[in-house]
């Protein structure tokens, strides 16, 4: 209680104090147009561009009756605070990684597992199956908030501040940070690794003071996040592709007529494939970034002996009553690519 209470406190000052920046145009005012409230922590560039652009698909197709105001770059706390707005009604939309749902609905920790999607083209197949996802979604219809759409994270795969990865053997006895994940702490064991759970936050300083020798994300922390001028090592076992994920407050559908919800809805989805279309190129330019500005060193391993370190976690799926089934439906877009 005393935690949400904080929150509260903390959304009303930044109210106050005019911090939001909006997406709407001026010819409708505050008065006249419905104002959805979207809080985000700190993200890669092709991720805020889209969450922008399903603001202004919104205000777009809604002729300015909706608009979005932003909260940005965690002025209202981490992951975590941001779920919990959300499911209060503090907000009604924030984007987080899959994996910090799991402690909302267990659904979520199918997407942590590793190796569990083959390809790029695998992981699309299973998030666009509306099968799989809308059963995901609404697992947390119970608790005031539900999924909307997904946004392509990249893979996840380990870097490190004293050398590259090659095989399992470099991660023992190495400290590596995980988030906040029961599954993602299970994988690193498996692989020999001590998982040390925390948030993004806090990652850069504790490579810095030699608190973790490693981490795990995609390559946006390399540059955009400054880890690279830490940890130069970037390994490419490719270990998961957790999706991040839009999530709204059930009340949005109250506030709202027929057809400004299905223009959200319609706004949601289209802002995933303007994602989808610019996060390659981003990755790139990252990359590039970060060879120039850090001397970051890229190296490809063989994933196999990986895979096979992790493989317990896949039977443990696999064999338990809640997840087989689901395990079995995204393992079964593998057979079809």
């Amino acid at each position: 209680m005393k935690r949400k209470h904080l929150l509260s406190v903390a959304l009303m000052s930044i109210l106050g104090s005019g911090l939001m920046a909006g997406c709407g145009n001026s010819e409708a005012s505050a008065e006249e147009a419905i104002v959805l409230r979207y809080a985000y922590a700190s993200n890669s560039q092709p991720v805020i561009d889209s969450m922008k652009e399903f603001g202004r698909l919104i205000e777009e197709k809604t002729d300015g009756e909706v608009v979005v105001e932003y909260f940005p770059d965690g002025q209202l706390g981490g992951e975590t605070e941001l779920i919990e707005l959300t499911q209060t009604g503090g907000i009604d939309f924030t984007k987080v990684s899959g994996s910090a749902l799991e402690s909302f609905s267990k659904d979520y920790s199918i997407f942590g597992v590793p190796y569990i999607f083959d390809s790029e083209e695998h992981f699309y197949a299973v998030m666009e199956d509306p099968e799989i996802m809308e059963g995901i979604y609404n697992s947390t219809a119970d608790l005031g908030f539900v999924g909307l759409t997904y946004y392509d994270s990249g893979q996840r795969s380990f870097y490190m501040t004293d050398g590259p990865i090659n095989t399992p053997e470099d991660l023992k006895g190495k400290k590596i940070r995980v988030m906040q994940s029961e599954t993602a702490i299970k994988m690193v064991e498996l692989l020999g690794g001590s998982p040390v759970p925390m948030g993004s936050g806090e990652v850069y300083t504790s490579l810095q003071s030699n608190l973790i020798d490693s981490a795990e994300n995609n390559e946006f922390v390399l540059y955009t996040a400054g880890h690279g001028g830490v940890a130069k090592y970037y390994s490419y076992d490719a270990h998961t592709r957790v999706p991040d994920v839009v999530i709204m407050n059930d009340s949005v559908k109250e506030r709202l007529n027929e057809d400004q919800y299905k223009a959200v809805l319609e706004a949601a989805k289209e802002s995933t494939e303007y994602e989808k279309s610019v996060f390659k190129e981003a990755v790139e330019k990252e990359k590039e970034i970060a060879v120039a500005e850090y001397g970051i060193v890229f190296n490809e391993v063989d994933i196999a002996p990986f895979q096979a370190a992790v493989q317990p976690l896949h039977e443990i799926f696999k064999n338990n009553e809640t997840y087989s089934e689901l395990y079995q439906m995204i393992r079964a877009h593998a057979e079809e690519e």
